[in-house]
């Protein structure tokens, strides 16, 4: 079978399987769980045989004409090199272990089928838009993420909360692709093609006429779907679904096709300086706002939700920069920790029965019950936290690189003050990013206080998937020096100044957590001994477990604890970073009043003025219907008598006027 036959069946098999799994979920339940993880784990397989035998050659290109446009055609393409083969083998790797998780984590949930089905269809998605070579193809699966998102984020509809955030993913990340789907548009209609090659041809030759108004337009369906300020405040939200389904989102689909599509088309973005630079105020921006609103999060799923922003902040950075490979580089990093963590936090909330940090820290027994999820979640948090030899370490540390060399004028097309400012938020970052982690991993496992509900055993497959998933966060550093050859041929590997600066600060930030957690521990509340008397039920999902122990911390969970590092390190920022710093309320006074009280007005002319004119229109024929009928009695001597009156008056007025 050939490289392209291969290529094609990798997204086609978890379509097939979706598709599959809808007819089949009702009728044969039976074949659910073959029908979610076979497919995709074949797809994995043979993404890892098209990676394989693509390796580092020159990339590989085919396609087919799709249909006549009379215009620019749009091309059944595929488009295969390093970047690309590498992400389909990440998005593979991560959907399959969400798929085998999701099998012991939703075993009793009754819309398991529906929701197998979407996250195949998920999967195959984003493999379409990895290896799509038509921009009109790509935006295909760009768009069927965005459903799928929509539909998983609420898989829990009978909760206001995921019924809220389903819809404000849905509508933010469409805000962004308007101006992305006009500046697809504009780019053919410049480049003459859809197809990628045929645009990069036309950018290095000078073709694109409108370059930054291009870059800006796409910008804007990237910020939307990878979750850059200012349209990020849908992803710490979506979290009120499944926490597969984030660790699918936040690792591998969705949020990483932004970043890839920059990657994909970075010469374009190169030929305008503003639009670098843009990039670059935008990653800095959701850098440092991300990484201190995740230090003042109570919910362990929003800090990971922040983490993951922040992290997208570092890729962003990187393509600012002109640096591609450090961004796929921390991507395929990220990929693999951000899904061990979600994973983990699973597990942790199944054991726990709530999401509530401020709840954990008061348990004293976590770390013993969940010790599998202890010590792959203190993996993940130290790649996170870029702490050596982690893979996060090597990856971060890339992006600093390219920054510092941008910084030093080395890379053509690139502003100096571009560099400086990604090495600068970068930096800082890294120290918050320290910060936050070393919180996270204090208040989860080394609380102190009573026992954490009693709660089933976790199944085996989700214990495996976690150490699955650690192998790559440990090691995956280690291909530093050999990712270029699959890549563009930059070094990757760490520098001396940025691995001393970015590590120190990282230091200072874990010591300086861990100090504030000292000073602090005095003023824990203990939990108390009532939440040992309710047990959860065997096997139940994620909102039914935390359900189960709402009655069980009643106030104690949600009270602001006093023992959070976070708040002595924040002070006075506490407050309004763990609200975000206030953007949905900004974005509601902007954009949600104006337009309620628009629809207000709307209902009132509606209801009050045109209404009352097509009730009064049919009023009036109503009015002379009514006269002219009570005149029409039927009586012959009333007639005859109105007909005698009126000879009478006529007689009156023509004798008068006489």
């Amino acid at each position: 079978m050939t490289l392209t036959n291969l290529a094609v069946l990798v997204p086609l098999l978890p379509f097939l399987g979706a598709v599959a799994g809808l007819l089949l979920g009702r009728r044969a339940p039976g074949f659910v769980r073959p029908l979610a993880v076979l497919p995709t784990f074949a797809a994995f397989v043979l993404a890892v045989l098209v990676a394989a035998r693509q390796g580092t050659g020159a990339p590989t290109d085919a396609g087919t004409r799709l249909t006549p446009t009379g215009s620019v055609p749009i091309d059944l393409a595929l488009h295969l090199d390093g970047f690309a083969v590498l992400i389909a083998v990440l998005v593979g790797l991560v959907a399959t272990c969400v798929q085998l998780y999701s099998t012991g984590y939703l075993r009793d949930d009754p819309r398991y089928p529906s929701y197998a089905a979407l996250v195949s269809l998920f999967t195959a998605a984003m493999l379409l838009v990895v290896y799509s070579g038509d921009l009109m193809v790509l935006l295909v699966g760009w768009e069927v993420m965005g459903i799928c998102s929509y539909f998983l984020v609420g898989h829990y509809w009978e909760t206001p909360q995921a019924r809220s955030a389903s819809i404000k993913a849905f509508l933010v990340t469409k805000l962004g692709d308007v101006p992305f789907l006009i500046g697809i548009f504009a780019l053919a209609a410049d480049a003459g093609t859809f197809r990628i090659n045929g645009i990069l041809t036309a950018a290095a030759s000078g073709g694109l006429h409108h370059p930054t108004l291009i870059a800006l337009l796409l910008l804007g369906g990237v910020a939307g779907k990878s979750a850059q300020f200012p349209l990020h405040t849908w992803l710490p939200d979506a979290m009120a679904g499944p926490t597969p389904v984030s660790a699918l989102i936040h690792a591998a689909t969705m949020v990483a096709a932004g970043v890839y599509f920059v990657a994909r088309l970075l010469p374009v973005f190169a030929l305008s300086a503003a639009a670098l630079a843009v990039l670059a105020v935008m990653a800095a921006i959701t850098m440092i706002g991300s990484a201190l609103a995740a230090l003042a999060q109570d919910d362990i799923k929003r800090v990971l939700a922040y983490s993951t922003i922040g992290q997208l902040g570092y890729m962003t950075g990187a393509l600012a920069v002109g640096d591609r490979s450090a961004a796929v580089f921390h991507l395929l990093s990220h990929g693999a920790f951000k899904a061990l963590l979600f994973l983990g936090a699973g597990v942790v909330i199944h054991a726990a029965g709530t999401n509530s940090l401020a709840a954990m820290s008061r348990m004293g027994d976590l770390r013993s019950r969940v010790p599998d999820a202890m010590w792959t979640f203190t993996i993940a948090l130290a790649a996170l936290a870029a702490l050596p030899p982690f893979s996060g370490f090597f990856s971060k540390e890339s992006v600093l690189r390219a920054a510092e060399h941008a910084a030093g004028g080395h890379q053509p097309h690139v502003p100096t003050a571009v560099g400086w400012t990604v090495l600068a938020a970068g930096l800082l970052t890294a120290l918050l990013t320290a910060a936050y982690a070393t919180r996270l991993y204090l208040l989860v496992f080394r609380g102190s206080g009573g026992q954490a509900p009693e709660a089933h055993r976790q199944p085996v497959v989700m214990n495996a998937v976690l150490w699955v998933l650690a192998i790559p966060a440990l090691a995956l550093g280690v291909s530093a020096g050999v990712l270029p050859k699959w890549f563009d041929g930059t070094p990757l590997t760490p520098t001396l100044t940025t691995s001393i600066v970015g590590v120190g600060l990282a230091l200072v930030g874990v010591a300086v957590t861990s100090a504030a957690w000292r000073v602090t521990a005095a003023r824990r509340v203990p939990l108390g001994a009532v939440v040992t008397d309710v047990e959860a039920e065997p096997g139940a999902t994620e909102a039914a477990a935390i359900a189960t122990h709402e009655q069980a911390y009643g106030d104690i969970a949600a009270a602001p604890d006093p023992a959070d590092p976070g708040r002595l390190l924040l002070g006075p920022l506490h407050r309004h970073a763990a609200h975000g710093f206030h953007l949905d309320a900004v974005y509601s006074a902007l954009f949600v009043r104006p337009v309620l009280a628009a629809a207000s007005l709307v209902r009132f002319l509606d209801r009050e003025v045109v209404e009352t004119y097509v009730q009064g229109a049919g009023a009036t024929p109503r009015l002379l219907g009514a006269v002219v009928r009570r005149v029409q009695t039927g009586n012959v001597q009333t007639y005859l008598s109105a007909l005698l009156a009126g000879a009478v008056v006529l007689a009156v007025l023509v004798a008068t006027g006489a």
